[in-house]
């Protein structure tokens, strides 16, 4: 089995990939990634020299080279997670989000037609359904809510949707689609909540929280994640959209809370900033579809995860440090200067 995972170097998907490698050491894991700002290719480098491990630095929306990779490659799959993710700069540059997330998801797919793949899988996310009131928490975003967007990000994300689901009307290409609340865990970069306040408390600097911190988010521990797509992928049905959620719904402030409790630092860090513009109030996702058709349900929760996640970003300091430093981009030209 071949599989192309997109946007490999960022965060879920470098832990899908860890995951894939682990479960099936017989498959063949080809990443493409583009490696713009959240592209890390440092965080793989426990797999760049695996045999049965490829790296292509590459844009999904450069469609010559999409396709001279599938030609090269011949997948059986494609999970795609490129994507630009990060509302605050979709509010910022909005293009920037429309080419990659939509023209990106145009171009693999024609890919996939052309070369007949098995399965495509596009990594969504529960944002396109915008979001819930704080004072019903009885409602839950299922496969059936109506789409809502608040975002340009979402809006994009939403939009990809829409095109998978026709491209698999209209060409009967093998689809299917995931939508997953918040992820955190290890390998998270530094401008997220989670792992933005835990570097920000390690430095003793003010921890940035908009508004109140009263917004609810469905977290969802990375390694979960990837056990439900890898379920989607092989035994999903085509044409399907399943979410992926936690059970761990928690306010932005409770969370920084935590953080500072765990590491022994001030609340007096928390510095309460203008809040962001159309900020969705609270994201809770039912994963009942997913649980009575593959039998996935989240196996970490938010107690045990958020220590996890804090033990990780104690012990493995350069990698988020040398971000914030910027040097982390220098990486691919070091890693590929000596295998020339």
């Amino acid at each position: 089995m071949k599989i192309i995972v997109t946007g490999g170097a960022g965060f879920i998907g470098s832990n899908f990939i860890f995951h894939m490698l682990k479960k099936y050491p017989d498959y063949r894991i080809i990443c493409l990634d583009c490696l713009t700002y959240a592209g890390n290719l440092s965080t793989l480098a426990s797999v760049m020299d695996a045999p049965n491990f490829r790296f292509v630095k590459e844009s999904i929306t450069d469609r010559k080279a999409v396709f001279a990779l599938f030609e090269e490659e011949h997948p059986d799959m494609v999970v795609n997670f490129a994507a630009e993710s990060h509302v605050d700069r979709s509010i910022e540059d909005p293009e920037v989000f429309l080419d990659t997330n939509i023209k990106g998801t145009a171009v693999l797919m024609d890919a996939c037609r052309k070369y007949n793949i098995r399965r495509y899988h596009q990594v969504s996310t529960d944002e396109v359904y915008g979001d819930l009131p704080l004072d019903r928490p009885d409602l839950f975003f299922t496969e059936e809510t109506p789409i809502h967007t608040s975002s340009p990000y979402s809006s994009s994300k939403a939009a990809a949707d829409l095109l998978v689901l026709a491209y698999h009307r209209t060409y009967g290409l093998p689809v299917t689609i995931s939508r997953c609340s918040n992820n955190y865990g290890p390998y998270h970069f530094p401008e997220k909540l989670i792992p933005l306040m835990i570097a920000n408390a390690l430095n003793d600097k003010p921890l940035p929280v908009y508004g109140k911190g009263e917004n609810v988010r469905d977290w969802l521990y990375v390694e979960d994640h990837c056990k439900a797509i890898d379920l989607i992928i092989h035994k999903g049905r085509e044409g399907e959209v399943y979410n992926i959620g936690g059970h761990n719904e928690m306010k932005n402030i409770d969370i920084v809370k935590i953080i500072c409790r765990e590491l022994g630092k001030p609340e007096s860090l928390i510095t309460y900033v203008t809040d962001r513009k159309g900020h969705d109030m609270r994201y809770a996702i039912d994963p009942t579809k997913i649980f009575q058709e593959l039998g996935w349900l989240p196996e970490t929760k938010f107690a045990d995860g958020i220590k996890k996640t804090i033990r990780w970003y104690l012990d493995n300091r350069e990698w988020w440090e040398t971000i914030l430093s910027g040097e982390y981009q220098d990486y691919y030209e070091k890693m590929y200067a000596r295998r020339i």
